[in-house]
């Protein structure tokens, strides 16, 4: 194997080499150089916005690949359709790329910055591009290095991006090393990870989540193997210093309800849990603008069209429609429904400046259940919750996508399969090891329907949704009385504080007793046929394959 060192070596050459190498200048200094270099515009709200290529305006799964190599394959869950295997000589060839093309770029940027609130577990990431954009992404997205990062565990395994968001692989060179096009053609796109030698290669992709993402897949490798167990979660604190986490899938209302006045958010969606407590992997917000509603969403809105000087602003609004006069129109989706924005935490009203907080009291697993059987609320056992950690349930709905018409049940491990490379069964076990360890409590909100499946029931009212959110952060359902739903192995109250008892167990909701019984076992078939796919040959303790539905 080519050393991590020798690879590093060659990089510094072409950078010793160039003549135009900015590295770590001011914050003021990328927002002019993303402007002079026509890379935005100046929205009419002071941000800055860029729009992608047709190819990247989301994150390419097929693209992202990961080396596989003897001495750590044993670490990788190679079975999951998101772990694509590459062999190192292809990634040097793509590393060797990269260095070629640097080499002929007018200006070379760096950005040296951590990922990680928690000094003891901060991983150094220096990132390297042609594109001051996404300097000034990393400047929203990723922690100034602190004074103690020599306390962390990985303060010598710090991490290598380089990234060419707008260069293109030449496609014959990688002819039979990388994926095929649907029309036959080798794709000129490369996402990828060598985590022994701690280094990321981005070519082809513009899509800014890319370089997010990528480093959020790496946290998640690393951390277990440091005893952290890393969350796809926002995560919040109450004024009695109760910290809590908020884990589910687009479209469960996570960041609506992790948006809690009386409540100081750590951040929105990345964190890592240790002995020592909660800590957010990141600096800012990434977040989703598509349909952003102003009075239910205000402080997301705010943090992006508050009106400052451009040089004082610095959020970036990707691929959003905005029309000639500056303004945005985030209701029109023809370029993509995933337009996001990206802004520093500090944007926010409430937050903890610290990003880190004690142990959680409370973890909600949200899931909007468009098949209308799942209790609103429920409480899980430690079994329960590792079962329903590994599954991450929601529903599609119908009309979302072409064909479908009826609700589709969506499975992600961990509330988001594609960013957790490692093997599952570490992930979940540690999630119950450290529920025991602090006396975690964890409920299951279904932010879905009731009184039937979509189509014929309602949405749950979200002033129910957040009485239910608010009496499980409170500890008020600690001593309620508990039915058990022996279908999908679920604790169900009886009560709950300013919610109506009669909607607690959904089956009350439906008019047709017999057809809330056949639409829920057709659920919990499917529970159990993605469960047998997904960890039929995993190491899975049987406690927990008990829990699962349909079992």
């Amino acid at each position: 194997m080519q050393s991590e060192k020798v690879l590093k070596q060659n990089l510094q050459k072409v950078l010793n080499n160039h003549k135009n190498v900015i590295s770590n200048p001011s914050r003021e200094y990328f927002i002019k150089e993303s402007v002079n270099n026509k890379e935005v515009i100046i929205a009419k709200c002071g941000a800055l916005a860029t729009w992608t290529p047709v190819e990247s305006t989301g994150r390419s799964p097929k693209d992202t690949v990961i080396v596989k190599r003897a001495e750590s394959e044993k670490n990788i869950d190679w079975d999951s359709p998101n772990n694509i295997p590459i062999d190192e000589e292809t990634f040097n060839l793509a590393f060797q790329d990269a260095l070629d093309l640097l080499s002929g770029k007018e200006k070379i940027y760096i950005t040296d910055r951590v990922i990680g609130a928690d000094s003891k577990f901060a991983l150094p990431v220096r990132t390297i591009t042609d594109h001051a954009l996404t300097s000034l992404f990393t400047d929203n997205m990723f922690r100034p290095i602190p004074q103690d990062i020599s306390k962390s565990v990985l303060f010598n395994d710090d991490f290598l991006l380089i990234t060419l968001p707008y260069n293109k692989l030449n496609a014959d060179k990688y002819d039979g090393r990388i994926r095929k096009l649907a029309n036959g053609k080798t794709s000129n796109m490369i996402v990828a990870m060598d985590l022994d030698r701690k280094i990321g290669v981005i070519i082809g992709s513009a899509y800014l989540g890319s370089v997010k993402k990528l480093m959020f897949t790496v946290m998640n490798y690393y951390m277990p193997l440091k005893g952290v167990l890393p969350l796809h979660c926002s995560a919040n604190e109450g004024k009695n210093n109760d910290s809590a986490l908020l884990l589910g899938l687009s479209g469960t209302g996570k960041t609506t309800l992790s948006a809690d006045p009386s409540r100081a958010l750590l951040g929105d969606d990345e964190h890592g849990w240790s002995d020592d407590g909660i800590a957010n992997f990141e600096n800012g917000c990434y977040a989703k603008m598509i349909d952003i509603n102003p009075k239910k969403e205000p402080d997301i809105y705010d943090a992006v069209m508050h009106n400052d000087d451009y040089l004082n602003h610095g959020a970036i609004i990707e691929n959003a429609m905005i029309y000639p006069n500056g303004k945005p129109d985030y209701f029109d989706d023809r370029i993509t429904p995933n337009s996001r924005a990206s802004y520093p935490l500090r944007y926010l009203k409430n937050i903890k400046e610290s990003s880190t907080a004690g142990h959680p009291k409370t973890i909600l697993f949200l899931t909007a259940d468009a098949y209308g059987v799942l209790p609103p609320v429920s409480k899980l056992n430690t079994d329960q919750a590792m079962l329903w950690f590994l599954m991450g349930y929601t529903s599609k709905l119908a009309g979302t996508e072409t064909g479908v018409t009826e609700p589709q049940a969506t499975f992600s491990r961990f509330f988001g399969q594609p960013f957790m490379p490692g093997n599952p069964d570490i992930y979940s076990e540690m999630l119950g090891e450290k529920m025991k360890k602090f006396n975690t409590k964890v409920y299951l909100i279904n932010t879905g329907w009731s009184g039937g499946a979509y189509g014929t029931g309602k949405r749950i009212d979200l002033v129910l949704t957040r009485a239910m959110v608010n009496a499980a952060l409170s500890g008020e359902l600690k001593n309620v009385e508990y039915i058990s739903d022996d279908l999908f192995h679920l604790n169900v109250p009886k009560t709950c504080p300013n919610v109506p008892s009669e909607i607690l167990n959904p089956i009350n909701t439906w008019k047709d007793k017999e057809a809330y019984m056949n639409t829920a076992k057709k659920l919990a078939k499917q529970f159990s046929e993605a469960f047998d796919k997904a960890y039929g040959k995993k190491n899975i303790k049987q406690s927990v394959i008990d829990q699962c539905p349909g079992k």
